[in-house]
């Protein structure tokens, strides 16, 4: 054979070989194509199929999966195991075409609206294929579901006998419900929320009564007059609230989904969704003897996931951890819409994480080399990015955990994010949480516009021993945080974390809130030890930079603090002094030109020291 026609032959059987290794879907494709660029598969469960079939016959090179543009509607979610692993040096990739916006939604579109004598649009909802929602969004934003008042709180007039289940309002205080159970009273405690339905609004006695505890059971501080007298509260889920454009109501006896839009505006000319799918749209599950393995995202949106709340509702605790009723005790986790456990090197890079009604993603128990890199989380019910795993019971009044070191999500990556408007629904929502975790890398991430805090890591009040350790926080630019409750940070860490490392992160703007305990640049929480904060710049805080409270033996060094005069740069709550070592702090307290110049100076040498952020 001549040179020139073997390595024509060889060029044809090599990418031969590549195109066996690769697939394409496109929602306008057709599950009996062959899956090629030309004749692409319609869904990415067909993909999934053809993507096992070449692993079960011992594959030499990467397999990719591309992925057109356009909207992959879910009615259940996509699920993987072990039999989706990457063979050992190689990748399983579900990537984006270039120049493509593949997305991924468990959302359903809401056409057949008529308007009503009142002026309200109406559409018809079918209870066989979609039940209930929480969620509607009208050309890529969040609609508010109706509620009292449309901005700002009501005030609790008087708290209840029981101090739990029920409270006394003001005269005119909100329009009356034609149907007080199909209403939900959401309530603010000072780090959480609680939002539970209602069994009775008696207006003789201007009481109302929900259907459970308004607070967590398991925790008696969760009283509801234990922070203030007269906490804030909105009512929502009622057609009596339907008052601004934007809102909407779903009457579920009837069937019937009510939208005002403003005068003019007409639904047909936007695309309006809810989501029907959930509580996830992709699952990575494997098992602690054999683990799902190399695996990448890239290039993804994950949209539109439906989470509903038990029954008796939801009572939040901390960063989406709730209590389950009609249980005493016990905790559970709002859901993500991504949820991996038991993986190992899998990657979620450049996706988009939008209009969840639950949490973004959550590298859970067992995970190992995962990673969530150069990606958006916004518009997020609850938590944005979740490692590790926190506890789910107590156990004579202290916290247990119930995975073993050698269980615990380890070396895991978060870097180059951005997330921004997590806690949609549940207030509490972190935008970036790691529980029992060692090893996270939590780095480079911009995190802002946040109802409570930004990054929080640990979860144990205490300095006993748990799997928690060597954890980084770097790098990373958390501002305009703490803006709907109180008594967190920008950072929040609590319990024994020995050689974790707070280094170079950028915090500003937290500013004063209703509730009782105060917001800090960082709160190092109960049992905070062995924990390095270094090189950080803080400043715009309305109260102290850092707050201790119960923490024991920590490391504070070159870090910038900016505060108002009279404000302390350091708060110790029930911490001795002695136990903080502070060393070369730059403490900024009077509002004067040199102070203003060295803050910049410090922040622009922050900038050059961790630019490129998302």
């Amino acid at each position: 054979m001549k040179p020139a026609i073997f390595f024509v032959l060889l060029l044809f059987l090599k990418g031969n070989c590549l195109a066996q290794a690769g697939y394409y879907v496109s929602p306008a494709g057709n599950d009996r194509n062959a899956g090629t660029r030309e004749r692409p598969f319609k869904t990415i469960g067909k993909a999934q199929q053809a993507v096992r079939a070449a692993l079960a016959a011992g594959p030499k090179e990467d397999i990719t999966v591309w992925l057109g543009g356009g909207t992959y509607w879910l009615t259940e979610s996509l699920q993987f195991g072990p039999e989706d692993s990457g063979p050992e040096g190689f990748e399983v990739r579900y990537q984006a075409v270039a120049g493509e916006k593949p997305v991924i939604s468990g959302g359903k579109q809401i056409r057949n609206w008529k308007k009503s004598p009142e002026g309200l649009w109406v559409a018809p909802i079918d209870r066989k294929f979609l039940p209930d929602f929480r969620e509607l969004f009208i050309d890529g934003k969040r609609a508010v579901r109706a509620r009292h008042p449309n901005a700002d709180y009501l005030r609790v007039a008087a708290v209840g006998e029981d101090r739990r289940t029920n409270f006394r309002f003001n005269a005119g205080d909100f329009p009356a419900p034609a149907n007080p159970r199909e209403v939900e009273v959401v309530m603010l405690h000072d780090w959480s929320v609680s939002r539970i339905p209602l069994a009775d609004i008696d207006y003789q006695q201007r009481k109302i009564t929900a259907v459970d505890s308004i607070g967590a059971k398991c925790l008696a501080f969760f009283n509801l007059d234990n922070w203030e007298q007269h906490p804030r509260y909105f009512l929502e889920n009622s057609k009596a609230f339907l008052d601004a454009p934007g809102e909407w109501f779903f009457d579920s006896r009837a069937g019937l989904l009510y939208l005002m839009l403003p005068e003019g505006a007409a639904p047909s000319a936007s695309e309006i969704i809810v989501p029907a799918a959930g509580p996830h749209l992709l699952t990575i599950t494997g098992t602690e003897q054999q683990k799902v393995k190399n695996m990448v995202f890239r290039g993804v949106s994950f949209r539109h996931c439906s989470w509903l709340l038990p029954e008796r509702g939801y009572a939040g605790i901390q960063a989406c951890h709730f209590d389950l009723r009609p249980a005493r005790s016990g905790w559970a986790v709002v859901p993500a819409a991504v949820d991996v456990k038991w993986a190992e090197n899998c990657t979620f890079a450049n996706c988009i994480f939008q209009h969840l009604g639950g949490s973004g993603v959550w590298l859970g128990a067992g995970c190992r080399g995962c990673a969530v890199t150069g990606s958006l989380l916004e518009d997020i019910s609850g938590n944005g990015v979740m490692v590790g795993e926190g506890s789910d019971r107590l156990v004579e009044g202290r916290v247990w955990w119930k995975a073993a070191p050698q269980q615990v999500a380890a070396n895991n990556a978060v870097s180059g994010n951005r997330v921004t408007e997590c806690g949609k629904q549940f207030f509490g929502a972190v935008g970036i949480w790691c529980g029992l975790t060692a090893g996270s890398q939590i780095t480079a991430n911009q995190v802002c516009r946040l109802p409570y805090t930004g990054i929080s890591v640990g979860w144990e009040w205490s300095p006993a021993p748990t799997p928690c350790r060597e954890n980084l926080l770097k790098g990373n630019h958390i501002h305009h945080i703490m803006e709907v409750l109180s008594d967190g940070g920008g950072i929040y860490m609590l319990g024994l974390q020995p050689g974790s490392v707070i280094e170079g992160n950028l915090i500003h703007d937290v500013k004063i809130n209703a509730g009782r305990a105060e917001s800090n640049g960082m709160f190092l929480d109960e049992g905070t030890t062995e924990v390095i904060v270094a090189g950080n710049v803080i400043y715009r805080i309305a109260k102290s930079p850092l707050r201790f409270h119960k923490a024991t033996v920590n490391w504070v060094k070159d870090n910038t603090l900016s505060c108002g005069e009279g404000t302390p740069p350091v708060r110790y709550n029930n911490t001795p002094e002695e136990n903080i070592r502070l060393e070369n702090n730059l403490i900024l307290q009077d509002d004067n030109s040199e102070h203003r110049q060295l803050l910049e100076k410090a922040e622009e040498t922050w900038k050059k020291s961790y630019g490129g952020l998302p």
